[in-house]
């Protein structure tokens, strides 16, 4: 399945610093297809979870519950979770099979499927559509139901960049989180379409 951003990562991507891999996402496709229709919108903005050291991490000491299984997958593996029982949140899987490390993809620009994307959110504002993890995974509907599932095959994917001169990345403290709140993991692109 190509679309609006070439063809899927391979799992060698995510296989690597869980930080490198943040930064490298960014301008990449989440693309996801559903029924007839296909969505995806371009990475502007992402966290990362460094892994069992990392106080903010599900996978915070090792501590593996049947919740955050596919976490401890390898690495390509799509995480969603459940965040305060309302809104999934969609992660990729990094580093190695067996160490809880990921990225949070917290805002995406929406490039494709935009009239799906506007029914599944109620709006026809663009700059809400995908700008927060609840609002991408609702516009592209993303469920619990992709947990687990590999991202370089199957309905969601990752798509990698087509040559296009992104703005500067620009860095700063994780949104949401209590613990390790001030950890420099956020990392995003200028413009519009962030989740704040």
């Amino acid at each position: 399945m190509k679309g609006p951003g070439g063809v899927p990562l391979k799992v060698e991507f995510y296989a690597r610093d869980t930080v490198d891999v943040a930064r490298a996402l960014l301008g990449c496709v989440l693309q996801s297809r559903q029924g007839n229709a296909v969505t995806a919108g371009r990475i502007v903005e992402v966290e990362a979870y460094v892994g069992p050291h990392d106080p903010a991490a599900h996978g915070y000491q090792n501590r593996r519950t049947a919740r955050n299984d596919a976490l401890f997958g390898a690495p390509g593996t799509a995480y969603v979770f459940r965040s305060y029982g309302i809104h999934w949140c969609f992660n990729a899987v990094t580093e190695r099979d067996g160490h809880p490390s990921a990225v949070l993809i917290r805002a995406l620009e929406p490039i494709a499927g935009l009239d799906s994307m506007k029914r599944r959110r109620g709006t026809g504002e663009l700059r809400r559509l995908c700008a927060g993890p609840g609002r991408l995974t609702q516009a592209l509907a993303l469920t619990g139901d992709i947990n687990g599932h590999r991202l370089d095959r199957g309905a969601v994917r990752i798509l990698g960049p087509r040559p296009v001169r992104l703005p500067s990345i620009r860095e700063g403290p994780r949104i949401g989180v209590s613990r390790a709140a001030n950890w420099p993991l956020r990392f995003y692109l200028e413009g519009p379409w962030r989740s704040r």
